[in-house]
């Protein structure tokens, strides 16, 4: 009779273990956004200048973009009859599928604040942000305000119109983990202290050099940075060598603070 052996790991026993890495990113989208106010002086004047035909804002720059504003006292769709006024943002630089949100807003100008607002802000969109193919492409509305009704309300105030417009241009970045490579130059502390002590400038200072030798501080510095201790220490040395000539009693010190008795040196300098 054959007989099947199943063999399955016994726990405890030895695996190879695999060290994986995780990193991580963000795709961001936001809103870059901006606005512009286009006063449209001598209203009456414009009106009549032909269906198809504008006046135009002076363009501004949102998202790296310049826009413009266009205005249709007649219309602009022969089939109204000059029946509406056509308000239309438009993309005034080179570009292509420049996403955005629009909002045109046609001043109420007698202060309560009742405007005539078309918003792509605050409120959810069914096919996303506007496209814009190309430079010349416009967003906006053919059949804006009925004339007759404009030329009755509070939007027109001593011949002049009032529209503002705000634009959102979408813009997507992705943010992943930042290393920085900040170069250190080396160090000249020491250098540069033993240069004041020698020039004899700032003589209202004094280095209390045994305030250093005996503390924590000292130790740790000999261990982190000894370059720079002994750099100072040779420039102390050599201002002690000065002193100390006309006594007779000439001191060598070392990195550690110490003679050549291997005494603690402190050192008072004024």
């Amino acid at each position: 009779m054959d007989a099947t052996r199943v063999c399955s790991e016994v726990p405890g026993s030895s695996k190879s273990t695999v060290t994986t890495s995780l990193t991580e990113s963000t795709s961001r989208t936001e809103t870059i956004n901006g606005s512009h106010e286009f006063k449209i002086s001598g209203y009456s004047l414009a009106k009549g200048m032909g269906i198809g035909k504008y006046v135009a804002s002076d363009t501004f720059m949102v998202g790296g973009y310049s826009w413009a504003i266009y205005f249709y006292p007649d219309g602009k769709s022969p089939e109204d009859n000059s029946v509406y006024v056509s308000l239309f943002i438009a993309l005034a630089s080179e570009g292509a599928d420049v996403r955005a949100l629009f909002e045109l807003t046609l001043v109420d100008q007698s202060g309560n604040e009742r405007h005539k607002v078309h918003s792509h802000f605050g409120r959810t969109l069914e096919s996303g942000p506007y496209t814009l193919k190309y430079r010349g492409s416009m967003w906006g509305y053919k059949r804006f305000f009925k004339r007759t009704l404009l030329e009755s309300s509070d939007y027109l105030k001593d011949n002049c119109l009032l529209v503002r417009c705000c634009v959102g241009v979408v813009k997507s970045h992705t943010e992943g983990p930042r290393s920085y490579n900040i170069p250190v130059p080396v160090s000249d502390l020491g250098h540069q202290f033993g240069k004041l002590l020698e020039s004899g400038k700032g003589v209202d200072v004094t280095f209390q050099v045994d305030a250093v030798m005996e503390t924590d501080g000292f130790d740790y510095l000999k261990e982190s940075c000894p370059c720079l201790l002994s750099e100072l220490l040779e420039y102390v040395a050599r201002l002690s060598e000065h002193s100390l000539t006309s006594t007779g009693q000439r001191k060598e010190l070392y990195a550690d603070g110490g003679d050549v008795n291997g005494r603690r040196v402190k050192q008072r300098l004024h």
